[in-house]
């Protein structure tokens, strides 16, 4: 297969038969997992009757707990992803289960067999989500194989007056889960174009786990009489997930673009900077993103025509950007509300009904 189809051709992945022999379509069927979010109750669907690999089954069926949590890490991968981008060109469509059925493409369409800078950060988000979700499950005592990080119970500094307690988050456990379930070996695969994306994915999924443990926080609680703070006990949390967003969206902004060819270790794809070094925390692409303005279907880009956007705004959501120079279109909507309640004794609500217009612009 020339590498043009490999990359270029979405329809690829709605085979199910080839999910587990062409990397791009999803590293083997690593991105099914994330189907688990439209679920309901996964637990009691059974390891088995989920969207998951068969590598990902087997991990499934000797820590059935973790259930939960793995439907936890893909909803908050996916709700970051288009929180993160919601003003932008691209941002971040996410097929409706209905719509694109799990054994027909990947949740996020094209973009996440493309290779290129929006790829890195889907890749990096699921993989920062899935670390987070286990983490917290631990520190909530709801499994017995992990619980806080028993390494910070004892210690601290008694001449500073502190001293570590509390439940530190045991994020290492969280990163090795997320290492078993989504990372799978490059020797598994033979084709150089396949290598290359593999190697790409599985250097953006710990990028992501990456920005997990770098925002790690300590806290701390003082203890003393009357209020002092003669003695604290602290310990380390995890920050909110909206902030490692905002960290990875930031990494994503300034991602790199590699060579499409490995020999020894992945380098930049311009000679004059192969010398400067690459680092683990960095997200890296290989392809340059397609233009998201006009719709193309044969890739499943839907275009910015009829986007809502903010006319007076200089950033991304604002017009002149998200319509890419088209213009915009500009109508007035009608919002009806109550306000000015009052309680009336005894005992109602009396209310006023409101109406206000507001200006909408939509790109042409």
């Amino acid at each position: 297969m020339d590498r043009a189809m490999l990359l270029g051709l979405p329809r690829l992945c709605a085979l199910w038969a080839a999910l587990l022999t062409l990397f791009p379509c999803g590293a083997q069927g690593s991105w099914m997992w994330l189907g688990i979010a439209s679920f309901g109750v996964p637990e009691k669907l059974g390891c088995a009757n989920l969207p998951l690999s068969s590598r990902q089954k087997e991990l499934c069926k000797r820590k059935p707990y973790l259930l939960p949590s793995i439907r936890e890490g893909a909803r908050l991968g996916i709700q970051e992803c288009r929180s993160q981008f919601r003003h932008e060109r691209w941002n971040c469509r996410v097929a409706a289960p209905a719509a694109a059925p799990l054994d027909q493409g990947p949740l996020f369409g094209y973009e996440l067999s493309s290779g290129t800078k929006e790829t890195a950060f889907i890749y990096a988000v699921m993989a920062a989500g899935l670390v987070h979700a286990v983490t917290r499950s631990c520190s909530a005592g709801n499994m017995t194989e992990c619980s806080c990080d028993s390494t910070l119970q004892n210690g601290g500094s008694a001449s500073e007056g502190w001293h570590w307690g509390g439940c530190s988050d045991d994020v290492q456990y969280g990163m090795w889960f997320s290492r078993r379930f989504l990372d799978f070996p490059i020797g598994n695969t033979t084709s150089k174009d396949d290598k290359v994306l593999l190697a790409m994915n599985l250097h953006n999924n710990e990028a992501g786990r990456q920005a997990v443990a770098k925002l790690m926080s300590v806290d701390c609680r003082c203890h003393g009489v009357s209020g002092s703070c003669a003695v604290k006990t602290c310990w380390k949390t995890m920050s909110s997930f909206e902030k490692i967003g905002h960290l990875l969206k930031d990494k994503y902004e300034n991602s790199i673009q590699i060579s499409e060819k490995i020999k020894k270790k992945m380098r930049r794809r311009e000679k004059d900077q192969r010398k400067i070094p690459t680092h683990k925390e960095d997200l890296l692409y290989i392809n340059k993103s397609p233009n998201y303005c006009v719709e193309d279907k044969k890739l499943g880009i839907p275009g910015t025509q009829g986007r809502e956007c903010n006319r007076t705004s200089e950033g991304a959501d604002g017009c002149k950007l998200l319509c890419c120079g088209r213009g915009y279109n500009t109508h007035v909507v009608r919002h009806v509300e109550r306000c000015e309640c009052k309680f009336i004794w005894c005992c109602y609500v009396r209310c006023r009904r409101c109406e206000s217009m507001t200006d909408v612009h939509t790109c042409k």
